[in-house]
């Protein structure tokens, strides 16, 4: 219960410190704010859906459904923070270039990701058979792994974008943000990072909720 009481805590932080401090990036103004949320939700996602490719190998190996719940989990919630990084991207990209969506490399990419992730669960809803669907998802899922770094981390990069490139590291590999920008950044992404965790472990135990129920029926 404790650690409730400080993701609270550091939640609350971080919302009143993102408007309370300078905006981190003078030259952009105050939708720069958005960069206290939106970098932490990517980050969320690219973990989630690392968390799914252990779930999925896992069930590979040892044939456990409480793997492929695992991996389905962590698929969903790595779908969630896709889509809200996605969205709180549109809102800055409206504000700094006049427009929700550019077609930018980042943002299709990224679209590009959740068309992805979304086949994964209409592969998951087409096979009846639990066994054959977490097989042929986890199969699926480590396919689909293998495009996120390509996705989120080659093809910005190699392409020319709108996106800002600095905003945390510079091209030499240094922290370029600020000390106040810092403390409220990191932060934020303990914060996201531990509601990840919560979630996650929300929805595995609804999962086993879930086949309990099953498996009394079934008796």
């Amino acid at each position: 219960m404790w650690w409730k009481v400080i993701l609270f805590l550091i939640m609350v932080w971080v919302i009143v410190a993102a408007f309370a401090y300078p905006a981190p990036q003078q030259q952009i103004g105050d939708a720069s704010r958005i960069f206290y949320f939106h970098v932490p939700q990517a980050w969320v996602a690219v973990l989630a859906f690392c968390f799914s490719l252990v779930g999925s190998v896992n069930y590979l190996k040892k044939r456990n459904l409480v793997d492929d719940d695992r991996a389905r989990v962590a698929a969903e919630l790595g779908t969630l923070f896709c889509i809200l990084a996605t969205v709180t991207g549109s809102i800055f990209a409206k504000v700094t270039w006049h427009s929700f969506w550019n077609w930018d490399p980042r943002e299709t990419s990224i679209f590009i990701l959740l068309l992805i992730y979304g086949a994964y669960f209409a592969l998951r809803s087409a096979i009846d058979g639990p066994e054959k669907r977490a097989r042929l998802a986890a199969v699926y899922a480590i396919f689909a792994f293998v495009t996120m770094p390509f996705l989120i981390f080659v093809v910005p990069r190699v392409l020319p974008s709108l996106h800002p490139s600095d905003s945390i590291v510079g091209e030499s590999g240094k922290i370029t943000m600020s000390g106040e920008t810092a403390m409220i950044f990191f932060p934020s992404l303990a914060a996201f990072t531990i509601l990840f965790i919560w979630i996650y472990r929300l929805g595995l135990r609804v999962s086993r909720r879930q086949r309990e129920l099953v498996e009394e029926a079934m008796r």
